[in-house]
């Protein structure tokens, strides 16, 4: 294959320095993303036809290449940092990528504050504290948090300490906090406590043992009992835990051990985390996209992911193979970890069979991941078909969306959606509509605003950009593990929607209308937009309303509207009996009360009311704390937001002195907002 004409240009034109490079399709969507220290020839390798041999990957990725964009760096160490950055934000699926990166949980010490606390967050600041992780679980880290809390109390409030507080909350009287806020203990004492928490954390366990063994026989000595219990106790549970760390090298040196298993397409990576020669934790990582990709490739795309992320950085990394890279990429951890690491496939016996382990562990680990999805997978397909008979729907409901209002009589109106794909939600696909120009509570007229305004963006995706569902990747259905064969789709359900709708519309047709300027407008829009409108074209299988036969009636109309009434079934859920109303049927479904199907209708509708919910207090709240200031004399919207960023707050203007007022107010006003609030 020739590189292909659009793209001959780009390529000539490409400079031969170092850099990364990204490859788009037709939907303007990032496909891949590289680095190079040569971009011109590295770009130009993938049109050559020898290559897809020994990769076919790189033969899809050729000929979905589009559009070729480029950025140059100085170095081949700044472009692996870019590499990595563009990667983690477009996360393109010719890439290898940790699954469901999201932000992984750490552990976070606020070592900055007088009385630290111990957090959970996803996000690390340069902020003074101490992070811990990343951790692949959330739930280990919080299990993590509370075994900590028992060995070292430390605060859980955000209470300003002073130690002169009355009396302290329960947790002082169950021992899960010591007790600074009315002076248990002071402020040295519970910074020491917490460092040994950080030493715990950092593997140095027989220090903190020989450190509470020596603080426990002083208190001891000076007839300080209850304290001497407290260190006992401490050191009980560090012995305690200690006893579970295995021994596993005769080096004092820090070290992570990197291997990995694969199993038809699936990869799962585990690191094991060896601090001064004991096993202290381990953690797996499952990886996207590293179907046909080599060995040396997996783990060259992981050390930069999972180390782009990571809290601590090790002197050593034990690898089961060489990769590529090698050079460049101690040359980047050893910039982020301040000093030399070195990263190398292990010689010695005792530092092979520690790879060995970590291959062990993986393959153990995914095994028992592929047997849950499986069940998982069996799980959710039961009851979405479970679901589908009961309602009588013509194709499994891969993809349900669940629309509710919220409002306070009539104000502060919200519409909210909420998407399920294989009854998980989507949260990325949850959208809120702002109701407008309604008076009083209508919720009628609310959910028809919400739902044309649904609609109406499918139609603009559409009709303007070509993104119907007919395109199979944008079609939940295309690549859903529960989805309706070719055979359950010639022999529909006899359903309403089945009588109404041909067995053999697979796909919905685009209205028939002109193109106009502002369509041909838009085939330049950003790559943003081309997303959010491919999300849009998107149609439900299921269209679920909060609500009973009124709303359900309204939804019909929207349908009929954008002539989908015969294409998007569409039920309502009413709260007061978990009744199911379904069109031109005047008697609704009950389903049986313990039925995996009612759970999760249920389900689907409690959370896009608990996500319109939180979105009309927002909302009601911004409008109250407008009200009080717009019903001051003098303060019009231009006042009140400048009050506002200055201040922060209603609480915060109450409290500022006039003279503060009136360096963004008149003297008048000032002294009005004084006297009123």
């Amino acid at each position: 294959m020739a590189i292909p004409e659009h793209l001959e240009s780009t390529v000539r034109t490409l400079p031969i320095e170092p850099g990364c490079y990204l490859f788009y399709n037709k939907k303007n969507e990032v496909i891949y993303v590289g680095k190079a220290v040569n971009l011109r020839n590295r770009v130009r390798s993938y049109f050559n036809p020898a290559g897809w041999i020994t990769s076919p990957k790189t033969g899809r990725l050729a000929h979905e290449i589009a559009r070729i964009e480029f950025l140059v760096r100085g170095s081949e160490l700044e472009a692996l940092i870019q590499e990595a950055e563009l990667i983690k934000k477009y996360r393109p699926r010719f890439n290898i990528r940790l699954k469901d990166d999201k932000r992984y949980p750490y552990l976070k010490v606020t070592w900055q504050d007088d009385f630290p606390t111990v957090l959970v967050t996803r996000r690390m600041e340069h902020d003074g504290a101490r992070y811990y992780g990343p951790y692949s679980d959330s739930k280990a880290v919080y299990a993590t948090r509370d075994t900590l809390r028992h060995m070292f109390p430390f605060l859980d409030c955000d209470r300003i300490i002073t130690g002169h507080d009355p009396r302290a909350c329960m947790y002082f009287d169950i021992k899960l906090c010591s007790g600074p806020c009315i002076g248990a203990i002071q402020r040295a004492e519970y910074r020491a406590n917490i460092q040994r928490l950080c030493d715990f954390l950092e593997g140095k366990s027989d220090r903190i043992a020989s450190d509470l063994q020596t603080r426990m026989e002083q208190a001891a000595g000076a007839m300080q009992f209850e304290r001497a219990a407290q260190y006992r106790d401490q050191l009980h549970a560090v012995q305690h835990v200690v006893e579970r760390q295995r021994i596993v090298s005769s080096t004092t040196t820090d070290q992570d051990v990197i291997a990995f298993a694969r199993d038809e397409g699936d990869t799962c990576v585990e690191v094991l985390f060896i601090r001064g020669g004991k096993l202290l934790g381990q953690e797996y990582f499952v990886l996207d996209g590293a179907e046909e990709e080599s060995e040396q490739e997996v783990l060259n795309s992981f050390v930069k992911q999972f180390y782009g992320e990571a809290a601590y950085v090790p002197p050593e990394v034990l690898l089961p193979a060489q990769i590529d890279e090698a050079n460049i990429l101690q040359n980047w951890l050893k910039h982020r970890r301040g000093a030399s690491v070195e990263l190398h496939v292990p010689r010695a016996d005792a530092d092979s069979g520690l790879v060995s382990l970590a291959a062990q562990n993986a393959t153990a680990t995914l095994t028992a991941l592929k047997a849950q999805w499986q069940e998982d997978t069996h799980r959710q397909e039961a009851t979405l078909r479970e679901l589908q008979d009961a309602l009588a729907l013509p194709h499994l409901p891969v993809r349900i969306e669940c629309y509710d209002i919220s409002n306070t009589q009539g104000t502060a109106m919200i519409g909210s959606r909420v998407v399920f794909v294989h009854g998980v939600p989507a949260k990325s696909e949850y959208r809120r509509f702002n109701i407008k120009n309604i008076k009083g509570p209508n919720d009628f007229e609310s959910m028809r605003q919400t739902l044309r305004r649904r609609f109406q963006r499918w139609q603009d995706a559409v009709v303007d950009h070509g993104l119907g569902a007919a395109d199979e990747s944008l079609s939940p259905e295309a690549s859903a593990p529960g989805a309706s064969s070719q055979e359950d789709s010639a022999n529909p359900p006899a359903t309403d929607w089945a009588e109404q709708q041909p067995a053999e519309a697979s796909a919905v047709e685009p209205p028939t209308e002109p193109v106009t300027a502002q369509s041909k407008k838009a085939l330049g829009m950003s790559k943003a937009k081309a997303e959010s409108d491919a999300r849009w074209a998107l149609l439900p299988d299921l269209l679920l309303i909060d609500g009973g036969k009124g709303q359900l009636n309204v939804a019909i109309e929207v349908l009929k509207e954008f002539d989908l009434s015969h294409i998007v079934p569409v039920v309502s859920l009413a709260k007061q009996q978990e009744e199911i109303f379904v069109p031109h049927k005047a008697e609704s479904i009950l389903l049986p009360r313990q039925s995996q199907a009612f759970y999760l209708v249920q389900r689907v509708r409690d959370e896009a009311h608990r996500y319109g919910i939180t979105s009309h207090r927002r909302q009601r709240n911004r409008i109250g704390l407008a009200s009080q200031l717009d019903a001051i004399s003098g303060v019009g919207p231009m006042r009140r937001r400048k009050l506002l960023e200055r201040f922060g707050s209603i609480a915060g203007i109450r409290n500022a002195s006039v003279e503060e007022l009136t360096e963004l107010v008149p003297a008048g006003v000032a002294q009005t907002i004084k006297d009123t609030l």
